[in-house]
């Protein structure tokens, strides 16, 4: 059995340990001797089979191409960054001017330059601020702009929601100590009901997106600028982080039009239709913003250097992949899909091409739907291009579709035009490392 010591000075795991550690690295060599000690391997491939089963990168994290259609797909991590934003982390990753001013050599404003592209961004707002993410935002504001005496928030029912894994809005706000006046009823909210709501133990009136879902029928909610006129604060969590109004989604509202209605104050995520990193933003009255900012809730909810870097360059760079992805012509979709076909078919593949429907995701636009293009797979490949060998070893990245009428669909709409190459790259070394009707994993 050859020893530790001489399988870890082999130039192919010396180069892992600088790349992965040592601990990684001698676990592999640990168990690649375990299996030659069981007689499943020669004592002369313990090497070989060390090297083999070193994974990709020190961090568990799977690199994966979303082909589900979903352009903001919260499993797979939300939206996925600009290169411009991944170039900004990276220069980020190290000692950076983050509260430094390299021309004096004195402290300086946190994060300016990304709270200077937020303020461009969102011309209505009179000051803005940064947190870690849009639940963040909103216990910063029910915490902040409380004050003795006026501790409720009046929300109207039907914009108590919950979204993804039994997070309640409700329960947030609650567990922040503030009281929740609600009104109205599911489906109708009036002005009048806020009316007779607000009063001196008012610290805010609270409006919510719905979001993830619709009520249709007879139903009733009160505007921003209605709202406004109540005499107290109005904080709107548009949720999905859509700055100003997009032609493809009329019925979603934007930071910067619910400011110029009267809204005080905006709350919106950055890692959904903005595109960018996870982050809570803050967008509104100067007298708001400075309240929440002071607040020491507020330095426990900060964002990082990363997260700067990547919200900056997302706002100030070019186009980021979500907002490429939702403007994508159908009819070039459906050419980018039959490009990818072409070589799956000369490799024996049963690859068809097929029309979709793509959805915006993240809780932003429900029941929208966005015409899209797939490409259509036998079913029994969903596995091993989820985790089949080429994806273990790093060979390839996992590639996730969605299941429809026995088939795989992998819907291009939320596929960059960049990825096309790795995607059909990644069918094809599927296919060849996998045996028909077998799925690997699941």
């Amino acid at each position: 059995m050859p020893r530790t010591d001489v399988l870890l000075a082999d130039p192919r795991l010396a180069a892992a340990e600088r790349r992965l550690g040592r601990a990684l690295v001698k676990a592999a060599v640990g168990r690649a001797q375990q299996r030659a000690r069981d007689g499943q391997i020669p004592p002369e491939h313990v090497a070989d089979a060390a090297v083999a089963e070193l994974p990709a990168r020190a961090a568990t994290l799977t690199p994966v191409i979303n082909a589900t259609g979903v352009l903001v797909h919260t499993n797979l991590g939300r939206a996925p960054l600009s290169a411009a934003a991944v170039d900004a982390v990276a220069a980020a990753a190290g000692n950076c001017d983050l509260e430094f001013d390299l021309a004096s050599g004195a402290r300086a404003r946190r994060g300016a330059g990304a709270l200077d592209a937020l303020a461009r961004a969102v011309p209505a707002a009179e000051s803005v601020a940064v947190v870690n993410n849009n639940a963040a935002a909103l216990v910063l504001a029910a915490t902040a702009l409380r004050r003795p005496g006026a501790d409720e928030i009046v929300v109207s029912r039907g914009e108590l929601i919950e979204i993804g894994d039994r997070f309640r809005l409700p329960d947030l706000l609650t567990a922040t100590g503030a009281r929740l006046c609600e009104v109205g009823t599911t489906n109708r909210t009036v002005l009048a009901d806020y009316a007779e709501a607000t009063g001196p133990r008012t610290a805010f009136v609270l409006k919510v997106h719905p979001s993830n879902f619709r009520i249709e029928g007879f139903t009733s909610s009160v505007a921003v600028g209605d709202l406004a006129g109540l005499g107290v604060p109005v904080v709107f969590d548009i949720g999905s982080g859509l700055l100003t109004p997009h032609p493809l989604l009329p019925g979603e509202p934007s930071a910067d039009a619910a400011l110029a209605d009267g809204a005080g104050l905006v709350t919106a995520s950055g890692d959904k239709l903005l595109g960018g990193p996870q982050a809570g933003l803050l967008l509104g009255r100067a007298d708001l913003v400075r309240r929440l900012v002071r607040h020491p809730l507020a330095r426990a909810l900060r964002v990082d250097k990363l997260t700067l870097a990547a919200l900056e360059a997302t706002l100030a760079g070019p186009v980021p992949p979500v907002a490429d992805a939702l403007a994508a012509d159908p009819a070039s979709l459906f050419s980018r899909a039959e490009r990818a076909v072409m070589p799956l078919a000369e490799a024996g593949i049963d690859a068809r091409v097929t029309a979709a429907t793509a959805a915006a995701g993240g809780g932003g636009a429900p029941g929208v739907p966005l015409p899209s293009a797939a490409v259509s797979l036998p079913e029994p490949l969903a596995g091993p291009l989820r985790c089949g060998p080429a994806v273990a070893s790093g060979a390839h990245p996992a590639v996730v579709g969605h299941l429809e009428g026995g088939r795989l669909l992998l819907d291009l709409r939320s596929v960059s035009p960049e990825d096309d190459g790795r995607l059909v790259a990644a069918v094809l070394a599927a296919a060849r490392g996998s045996s028909p009707g077998v799925v690997p994993c699941r």
